[in-house]
């Protein structure tokens, strides 16, 4: 799997922008500020309908401009599928496949990347809701239909927690029952991927980190729910949804006192652990660096896994490393179908990494001849 062209149209800071890709690497080379990351920010929006940098779409929409326009071309086992996204904030995204109109999420599954960047620190370092962003994300990479599974847990969690705060202010509670049996069968759901998500890539994650960081206490990934022990929980939807509806009803009074949902996949967390303590607060800055690496090496080789390669993409992500680790991750780079690397300079690159390149600032990317590339290495 590779990309072919991206181009964006009132993208973030970009009027307009277009590049010829190759399978390989392809280097994005300017000074901070100038667009690279809304770049590959847009390649990444194809393939997961999202960001990694914002939470909403609003932010994606050049300033003055109604709407957004992220255009690809995917080469897939061989087959071209061209895919568009109009972003509109306060509106529902439009979304066309091979020319015809679709749905957004019949375009997941087309393009899968795996993204490393600065911000990948919150894996480890952040609150549950950035670890729990990334397991659903990299669900939804791997089966496409848990993104329609998330979708409405969500809704519902958020429908359910509406009528908790009315019932503070004396609300009709009726309903409620209604909304937990909605909430334990989305729930068990996204509870099943999960658990499931998190026993296969544990062992990725933990190899991964032993090679990256072999002086370090060892790596341990476990999922952290509020419905008990990992090892002890069911695997199938019925027996999950059974002891979900189990949970709230336990904490019935306290939701309705608090006005809030205290049951459920949005109060779980992926487990992080170094020897015998819990990562964040214990590991050190470069401990950190290498735990969020390890989970991000491990996303790429659970999605080649499944035979489908994955777009490797490097946001100016080797300026933050050690020379070890940015060894590990250029091993990987070198072996990945395609890969797009941001960097502020060209120097922040590894050797053997240099590929195509493209001068991106003032507004305009433009590719480089190969005399230029060379003279940007000396």
């Amino acid at each position: 799997m590779h990309l072919r062209r991206l181009a964006v149209a009132d993208f973030r800071s970009w009027e307009k922008a277009e590049l010829d890709l190759e399978p390989g690497v392809t280097v994005l080379v300017g000074p901070n500020g100038v667009g690279k990351t809304n770049l590959v920010e847009a390649a990444g929006y194809i393939a997961t309908l999202g960001s990694h940098r914002v939470a909403t779409d609003a932010p994606l929409i050049r300033r003055g401009a109604e709407h957004a326009v992220v255009r690809g071309l995917v080469v897939h086992h061989g087959r071209e599928l061209g895919v568009e996204l109009e972003i509109t904030a306060g509106r529902a995204n439009r979304a066309r496949l091979n020319r015809a109109p679709a749905k957004p999420r019949d375009l997941l599954g087309v393009l899968r990347t795996v993204l490393f960047a600065p911000e990948d620190l919150a894996l480890v370092r952040g609150d549950p809701g950035e670890r729990r962003r990334f397991m659903d994300d990299l669900l939804v990479s791997r089966y496409p239909r848990y993104a329609t599974v998330r979708a409405d847990y969500d809704r519902v969690l958020k429908q359910r927690s509406a009528l908790l705060k009315s019932a503070r202010g004396g609300g009709d509670l009726r309903t409620l029952d209604v909304w937990d049996g909605h909430l334990a069968a989305h729930g068990s759901a996204l509870l099943v991927g999960r658990l499931e998500l998190v026993t296969a890539i544990a062992p990725l994650a933990v190899e991964a980190f032993a090679e990256i960081a072999p002086t370090s206490d060892p790596m341990d990934v476990g999922y952290k729910c509020g419905l008990g022990p990992q090892d002890e929980l069911p695997r199938d939807a019925a027996s999950l949804q059974t002891l979900l509806l189990d949970a709230m009803g336990r904490v019935r009074r306290q939701e309705v006192e608090r006005g809030v949902c205290l049951v459920g996949p949005h109060r779980d967390d992926l487990e992080l652990s170094l020897g015998e303590g819990p990562a964040k607060g214990y590991a050190s800055h470069g401990e950190s660096w290498a735990l969020a690496l390890a989970l991000r090496l491990a996303s790429y080789r659970l999605l080649r896994d499944d035979d489908v390669e994955p777009v490797l993409v490097l946001d100016d992500v080797f300026a933050e490393l050690d020379a070890r680790r940015r060894r590990a991750l250029a091993d990987v780079a070198r072996r990945a179908e395609q890969v797009l690397i941001t960097a502020a300079v060209a120097e922040d690159v590894p050797e053997g990494l240099d590929g195509v390149r493209f001068a991106v600032g003032g507004g305009t990317v433009e590719r480089l001849t190969q005399d230029a590339t060379s003279e940007g290495r000396t």
